[in-house]
């Protein structure tokens, strides 16, 4: 098939000249440089391209281009290269658009024209685009097939965790057409939902999380019995320990129970992040750093339940839900927080089938035409807002403060008051869920009015604080009173160090009441709940894990 391409076009003789010769400069010796002067013209390009079976790589197209622009060409060409990457050229009076098609298009980027230098501001975009291209090549994805029933909270488990695993999947539900022929394909009945159909045409009645993980191909059994590092989490905190340590050259070993991403992974967008000006998804975070510890050949170990560790020696032991073991030199803990549960009538009963917790993004378009109301005032609630609002009829934020001020950042506050569709309505609380199979209703209390009202509703996103995800560590380290881990100055009393340590120094900043195990990231007692101190911590808990070996 030759080189896989890289194709431009753009209407603008001149512009087109310079980025395919920029282009040739760095890439040609393993990319042909394709380009074209319109849309119409590099479609056909694409489609001669699809006959020969030649691929391509990245796509870059002009916004303004005269009928077709460079969002409406992507969208085209995304259904012959389905795998390609595709950035947008735009000068800067275009940025709401091109930011508008990251979001809602699934375009990677946008290059702001000039570029120059390209060394700076063209290449390093080209690269990250080529690095993401290559993990999946331009192979076709067989979709992992889903069958369900549309309020059943076992099937929104399933979609929830290949959604939040970034795995493709297609969902049928089980009164559809395709859903009844695949039901039938695989010798089963309803009893049997959710169903599971893999690429390969294997059928999962009723799958765990851990089939459902091997089925898509997510590692799910440690490839060595021992590591430098073993991380328990794969949230932000997480994967910068994973990134960091694997790239310094510690064997590392991440444990996530259920996605990689955390809280974070499941945010509509992140706005306030370091060097993401125009804000990121938490899916996209998520991915890049992903395949970032990947690169450095950090191993990642999917639906593995953490619920023991222990010191032996010089040796950290974790172990698992199924008694399997793992152990390693160190320990970083970075298991996040959970949503705290909402305490109300009804609420349980509707888990899954009308009352999620967290952003539940599967559930979007599903909310077109509907009244949706969210339960919280911090910003992982105000996100979801943002994102529910392109889809529902109205959305409206149950703040239970006074003011949405004391939780929530003001960029974020702002936002939210420009969108016509959302309301907020502070001193309120949820107090009952009413429906007949799935949520149809909702009794909400305002102290301020000094009433109760019942609504209807079929969807409700509940954001109520956070749980520390550390019961499974009992008394192997110090806690407080909530159970967040304590770490270096907050071990010592008086100035005196933990009772059972023994070491002849006071225990590094991320370091727990066990020498060799680090906590980072919100599970920490004391910690700032943002991503970005997050992943600092991950880091700085990879330089203290040197420290420790190198004292050992």
């Amino acid at each position: 098939m030759g080189h896989p391409a890289i194709l431009t076009v753009d209407d603008d003789p001149s512009v087109s000249r310079a980025i395919a010769r920029d282009l040739r400069r760095r890439y040609g010796d393993q990319y042909r440089i394709l380009r074209a002067s319109s849309a119409t013209d590099a479609l056909d390009a694409l489609k001669e391209l699809k006959l020969r079976g030649g691929r391509v790589a990245v796509m870059l197209a002009d916004y303004r281009m005269p009928q077709i622009n460079g969002i409406e060409f992507l969208e085209q060409a995304m259904d012959l290269f389905p795998n390609a990457r595709r950035a947008l050229l735009t000068a800067y009076a275009d940025t709401d658009a091109a930011i508008s098609a990251i979001n809602v298009v699934d375009v990677d980027h946008y290059l702001l024209k000039p570029w120059d230098p390209p060394e700076e501001k063209l290449y390093p975009v080209i690269d990250a685009l080529l690095d993401a291209w290559q993990a999946t090549g331009d192979r076709e994805i067989e979709d992992i097939r889903v069958v369900g029933h549309r309020w059943s909270e076992p099937s929104y488990q399933i979609r929830d965790f290949l959604a939040r695993n970034l795995v493709p999947y297609k969902w049928y539900g089980a009164d559809e057409a395709e859903g009844r022929r695949l039901l039938e394909a695989a010798g089963v009945g309803p009893e049997s939902i959710p169903l599971v159909v893999t690429a390969d045409g294997r059928a999962l009645a009723r799958p765990s999380s851990t089939e459902v993980a091997e089925a898509a191909g997510l590692s799910t059994a440690p490839e060595r019995d021992f590591y430098d590092l073993i991380i328990v989490g794969g949230g932000p905190a997480g994967l910068g320990a994973a990134v960091y340590g694997a790239s310094e050259g510690l064997k590392t070993l991440m444990v996530e129970r259920q996605a990689v991403g955390g809280q974070a992974g499941q945010s509509s967008r992140i706005e306030n992040y370091l060097g993401f000006p125009d804000g990121i998804s938490g899916a996209q975070l998520t991915d890049r750093a992903r395949r970032q510890a990947g690169k450095f050949e950090a191993e990642v170990l999917n639906t593995r339940e953490v619920t023991g560790l222990r010191a032996d020696g010089s040796a950290r032991t974790l172990t698992f839900a199924d008694g399997g073991e793992v152990s390693a030199h160190s320990i970083v803990l970075a298991t996040g927080v959970a949503y705290r549960p909402l305490v109300a009538d009804g609420i349980a009963e509707f888990t899954g089938s009308g009352v999620y917790y967290g952003s539940a993004s599967t559930e979007g378009p599903s909310c077109a035409g509907s009244d949706v109301y969210i339960v919280g005032g911090a910003n992982s609630a105000g996100q979801a807002a943002l994102f529910f609002s392109r889809y529902a009829r109205s959305v409206t934020l149950l703040v239970r403060g006074d003011s949405l001020e004391a939780s929530m950042s003001y960029y974020l506050i702002q936002q939210l008051a420009q969108v016509d569709n959302i309301k907020v309505r502070t001193r309120c609380e949820v107090i009952g869920a009413q429906g007949n199979g799935h949520l149809q209703a909702i009794t909400i209390c305002d102290s301020k009015e000094g009433m109760s009202t019942t609504v209807e509703c079929g969807y409700l996103f509940v954001f109520i604080g956070a749980e520390p995800r550390t019961d499974w560590l009992g008394t192997a380290v110090a806690r407080d009173e909530k159970g967040f881990v304590y770490t270096g100055p907050d071990l010592l009393t008086n100035g005196s160090r933990p009772k059972g340590w023994d070491r002849d120094r006071d225990p590094f900043y991320l370091e727990c009441s066990v020498p060799g195990i680090f906590a980072a990231g919100d599970v920490r007692a004391n910690s700032v709940k943002r991503v970005a101190s997050a992943v600092g911590e991950g880091a700085m808990a990879v330089t203290l894990v040197h420290r420790y070996l190198e004292a050992q």
